[in-house]
């Protein structure tokens, strides 16, 4: 794979149909997207509507989602290098190796780098996942202020034909902005539903130590927040969760019935504990698969294919 990417991404064969103007054909290469969003930004209305959709799971009712909506928080640190996701065409050359492997069903990420994949032709029959509330910057004053910045509303990821909306929920009793980001996803739930679509809620009980925001990963406070997302919105029909893989993840589960899929984070241990942790997690019945972005597209040895592969054949068995 390259890392740069600008020359050797190549959309997948037959995606999309071409217009009289030649624009409905995806972008063979990387370097041609800038050209594109010069002369044809209205492609990328288009070529939403002309996506070809799937439905949200297959018959063993597992997923595996890839996770890229990080940058947008400007959390672009993976281990130690703390601009490891700076450079864009990297970044998509990493997600259309990804997506083009068997098993992974589809991708989680803001609008800016959905829409390089979607001209990319890399979409085409995958489950899109929009990222909406980025506005808590990492390390910033208001971090915990996670304003809907991205996609907005409901009714903005069912106009462009997205299978559904993840909200970052974080919940810290000693700032008074925690209950403005509860209402905000309360009513993205709602409004969610009410177009069939996943809610993926991600909640986190969270404080803020000497000035950091730290997510609190104990069992306990997994479950008091499991409770909290469990409860927001008119209706839980589409409420997915995504959760941290913690200890004592047998009870922390028996926390909840709705569906479950469990994210990467920050991978800070070796691959071979980090896929032992997740093929653990897979056997509770409330799980049903993962979704995850760092660990796989920045593994140690830079294979992003066979770590893709790993994980694909832990959720679902080895089947393609």
């Amino acid at each position: 794979m390259s890392d740069s990417g600008t020359q050797q991404t190549l959309a997948p064969a037959g995606a999309g149909q071409p217009d009289a103007r030649g624009v409905g054909r995806p972008v063979r290469r990387l370097d041609q997207l800038t050209e594109l969003r010069v002369r044809h930004p209205e492609r990328i209305t288009e070529a939403w509507q002309q996506r070809r959709r799937r439905e949200l799971v297959g018959a063993d009712g597992r997923l595996l989602i890839v996770a890229a909506d990080h940058p947008a928080r400007g959390a672009l640190g993976v281990r130690g290098d703390r601009m490891a996701m700076a450079s864009r065409p990297a970044l998509i050359d990493r997600l259309m190796t990804a997506l083009q492997r068997p098993g992974v069903d589809g991708v989680l990420a803001t609008p800016d780098v959905l829409e390089d994949l979607l001209l990319l032709g890399a979409l085409e029959g995958k489950v899109v996942i929009g990222s909406m509330n980025r506005g808590g910057l990492q390390g910033a004053a208001f971090e915990l202020d996670d304003r809907f910045t991205a996609y907005r509303s409901a009714d903005e990821i069912a106009a462009r034909r997205l299978d559904g909306g993840k909200m970052l929920t974080r919940i810290d009793l000693a700032d008074p902005g925690t209950v403005a980001t509860l209402e905000s996803s309360a009513a993205a739930v709602t409004g969610l539903a009410e177009h069939k679509l996943m809610a993926m809620v991600e909640p986190f009980w969270s404080t803020r130590t000497d000035g950091r925001v730290t997510n609190l990963l104990d069992p306990d406070s997994v479950i008091k927040s499991i409770h909290i997302a469990s409860g927001l919105g008119a209706t839980s029909a589409y409420t997915w969760l995504k959760l941290p893989v913690v200890d004592d993840l047998a009870r922390v589960m028996d926390a909840t019935t709705l569906p479950t899929l469990l994210l990467g984070g920050d991978p800070t241990t070796s691959p071979e504990e980090t896929y032992a942790s997740w093929g653990k997690a897979l056997s509770l019945p409330s799980v049903r698969g993962l979704v995850v972005g760092r660990a796989l597209l920045f593994p140690p040895d830079g294979d992003v294919a066979a770590a893709v592969d790993q994980a694909a054949a832990l959720v679902h068995g080895g089947a393609a």
